[in-house]
């Protein structure tokens, strides 16, 4: 059966959606149990945010590939295997559910639904953190596509659940779960100043990604989906 691109576009939105209320609900959680230790609110919301990534993956890559993510996205894109109209709808759908995602975890906790992050996370090593997350991400997603593809999953799982804890940013490694985090003021928050900042980081992360995948591999048949 030919999956439509109205349906890919709805999996990326509902995926990253459950994403994020995975992030920001279990970061709420963490902090209201885990009595003011810091490592162990991280440590409890490191492990429900690797572990939904594998699920989803699992879920929705037959569907839309399970981006969750418009780095990812961009990367497919510049690798010649989406249109530009594609990647734009998926960027998009990627967005709009990470603000649901965190609306509803704001919903679930009984929190007020809008929200503004006050948490400051910016500077040099921050930005950096944001580049070599997203480049390793982005890098593990192709290097798997050839050799390893029905290991991508557990990959990705475990690639971000590593990453929270070997970056000074906590690897958030994707536009989305940025963008969304700036909308609430609880553990997983960023502030709205240091968005396109990170942003910008995670771009280039996934460009660099890209290109030292094409190093490693070669390049791959170029597709329009």
């Amino acid at each position: 059966m030919k999956i439509s691109l109205a349906q890919r576009c709805v999996a990326e939105c509902l995926g990253t959606a459950f994403l994020l209320a995975a992030v920001v609900g279990s970061g709420i959680m963490a902090a209201r149990l885990a009595g003011g230790n810091g490592a162990l609110t991280l440590l409890c919301n490191t492990l429900p945010t690797g572990a939904i990534l594998t699920v989803l993956i699992l879920a929705f890559a037959p569907v839309s590939g399970a981006h969750f993510n418009p780095a990812v996205t961009l990367a497919f894109l510049l690798r010649g295997q989406l249109s530009w109209r594609t990647a734009l709808l998926y960027g998009v759908s990627q967005i709009a559910g990470g603000v649901v995602g965190v609306l509803a975890a704001h919903a679930m906790f009984d929190l007020p639904l809008w929200q503004t992050s006050q948490t400051v996370r910016t500077g040099p090593s921050q930005w950096f953190a944001e580049f070599v997350a997203t480049f390793g991400l982005v890098l593990v997603i192709f290097c798997c596509l050839r050799a390893a593809r029905d290991a991508i999953p557990y990959a990705v799982g475990l690639y971000i659940t590593s990453a929270y804890w070997f970056t000074a940013s906590t690897s958030f490694a994707n536009p989305a779960v940025t963008i969304a985090r700036s909308l609430t003021d609880t553990f997983a928050g960023i502030a709205p100043a240091g968005v396109l900042a990170f942003i910008g980081a995670q771009l280039i992360g996934a460009l660099v990604g890209v290109l030292l995948n094409r190093l490693l591999y070669g390049p791959v048949a170029a597709s329009s989906g």
